[in-house]
């Protein structure tokens, strides 16, 4: 190796690229579709997510809990809080739900089924992602591949009780082109679903992991040969793999206007979701989406996922999930929130911050991957109870009762539009 050194630069990242070139820009290429990347502590690359810096603050003074009190007859507990919400349509019995999950191996095949399975068992609202259809094909025959889009359906759909739950099936630019949302709103077994107002299509715009790109996958020789008249592909140096990137989509201000009328008018029985990247002008094209009828709008923080994302997304592009929050305000409406949501403070303090539920993504995965017939649901009981405690102590018995004021930032990190002072803010909606 030469003498040259880099002192006070990154030298083995440098030396790392100049070995794997291509390769490096992304994780380890034997880690797709089985690791979870991104979602560290203080988001994707580390930056400072607010959610991660605030405390919840319980007043003295609860005229709620006196309100309850008159109520029961006695003084309230923990175990008084309901938790049950409408999550864009779908009534759930938690302000939780099931984000998206993929086509990847980590999201698919036993652990998707399982989770699903379990999802279904709780009445959870769960959300089938991207790329299933053509990863895994749609499955119409008895003996349907695991990782196809009706295997996933009907695992839900055997466990769910009447009258909870629901599923949003996600549609990207890719699935556009398999008619994704036809096949589904047309079978017979998604009939039951629909015919009880507990489907969703939801409208992909963008993601956490990648906002700006469309999906990425790593395919071998025989694939890319047959692929190559449909995607762009791109050798990785060094694996003997091709990267394959589908389309992101384009949209302005009309296209996504539009794009929400054709769905109210094409599939009338099914709610629209639509599924926002962290984005600077996420405000905007959320309060869009609500005009234009949305039944709910998903915001993704850049938080990471299951697909293959470059470092440089990870690590340093979009918005933190709590400046999301700020920025977009719930006022009311459906607004949920998924990224790194795994425990009852992060999730209480978006709740807080406007939203109407939190989406289970990898926690939903790891906690099926550990126990595939009961680990999702001894996880979401562990959740419910952390959220009814804290829910309780902040003087409110409902998740649509918490208001910014619950949340408090130190000095210096409280948004833009909060008044400026010497001490400490509650954080205010812009």
């Amino acid at each position: 190796m030469s003498a040259l050194r880099g002192d006070g630069f990154p030298e083995a990242e440098v030396r790392h690229r100049a070995r794997a070139g291509a390769a490096a820009a992304f994780p380890p290429g034997a880690d797709y579709g089985a690791a979870l990347f991104g979602g560290t502590a203080g988001g994707a690359g580390g930056g400072v997510d607010i959610l991660d810096l605030a405390r919840l603050v319980p007043p003295v003074f609860m005229p709620q809990r006196l309100e309850k009190l008159i109520d029961l007859g006695r003084e309230p507990l923990y175990s008084d809080v309901e938790l049950a919400v409408d999550i864009g349509g779908l009534r759930s019995p938690l302000p939780v739900y099931l984000s998206a999950f993929g086509s990847t191996r980590a999201a698919s095949a036993e652990v998707g089924e399982a989770a699903s399975r379990q999802a279904g068992r709780l009445g959870l609202p769960m959300v089938i992602g991207e790329n299933v259809v053509a990863h895994g094909g749609y499955g119409r025959t008895d003996d349907a591949p695991e990782r196809s889009m009706l295997r996933r359906l009907r695992a839900y759909g055997e466990a769910l009780p009447d009258g909870l739950g629901g599923v949003a099936v996600q549609q990207s630019t890719e699935d556009a082109d398999a008619e994704v949302w036809n096949l589904v709103y047309s079978d017979p077994s998604a009939l039951p679903l629909l015919a009880s107002g507990r489907l969703a299509f939801e409208l992909k715009v963008g993601q956490g992991a990648k906002p700006g790109l469309g999906g990425m996958t790593l395919v071998d020789p025989a694939t890319a040969a047959r692929l190559r008249a449909h995607y762009p592909l791109e050798p990785v140096d060094g694996t003997g793999q091709s990267l394959r990137s589908s389309s992101p989509g384009t949209y302005t201000e009309e296209i996504l206007r539009q794009q929400i009328r054709l769905m109210r008018n094409n599939f009338p029985r099914a709610r629209v979701w639509v599924k926002l990247p962290p984005a600077r002008d996420v405000a905007a094209a959320a309060a869009l989406a609500w005009e234009a009828g949305a039944d709910a709008v998903t915001v993704d923080g850049a938080e990471g996922g299951t697909g293959w994302a470059p470092n440089a997304f990870l690590d340093q592009v979009g918005l933190p999930l709590g400046e999301c929050l700020l920025r977009i305000g719930g006022g009311g409406r459906a607004l949920l929130a998924s990224g790194r949501m795994w425990e009852g403070a992060r999730s209480v303090k978006a709740l807080a911050l406007g939203c109407r539920a939190v989406g289970l993504g990898r926690a939903a995965l790891l906690a099926a991957d550990e126990d595939r017939a009961e680990g999702l649901e001894r996880f979401v009981r562990c959740l419910a109870l952390e959220m009814r405690l804290l829910i309780s102590a902040l003087g409110r018995y409902a998740p649509g009762d918490l208001e910014p004021g619950d949340v408090w930032l130190p000095r210096g990190v409280r948004p833009e539009a909060a008044p400026a002072a010497d001490g400490p803010e509650a954080v205010r909606r812009p």
